[in-house]
């Protein structure tokens, strides 16, 4: 079953776990829709820039670190998924907090590893 996934912190460099995140969830056959900071390009996907609407999103994937991500509270928390997935090194109680106050489950946990293993 697809799950229409956001990856927020998407880079074009394929070192980066966020490049990794969308081609192992595109390979999976999710629907994949990469944010980042600077446009680019992920195999068939171009990074969107900015806040962008999007809609039926069931999960969040979280690649920008606590310190930053301040300024995607609303915009997350506005999508309304259905589960926000903090990968490692971006846990945040606090934003973690919020999202289950609205109902949004919030897992500490690693998309690639999620996939790996069956649990996505």
């Amino acid at each position: 079953m697809s799950k229409k996934t956001i990856v927020i912190g998407s880079s074009e460099n394929p070192e980066r776990y966020s490049y990794i995140a969308v081609m192992k969830l595109h390979n999976f056959g999710h629907e994949v829709v990469p944010v980042g900071v600077k446009a680019g390009k992920i195999g068939p996907y171009e990074i969107l820039t900015g806040k962008p609407a999007v809609t039926g999103v069931d999960t969040v994937s979280l690649y920008v670190g606590p310190k930053n991500q301040a300024e995607w509270y609303d915009y997350v928390l506005g999508l309304n998924p259905k589960r926000i997935i903090f990968n490692p090194g971006t846990e945040n109680p606090e934003f973690e907090k919020r999202a289950q106050e609205k109902g949004i489950e919030a897992l500490e946990a690693c998309t690639l590893v999620m996939l790996s293993v069956g649990t996505y």
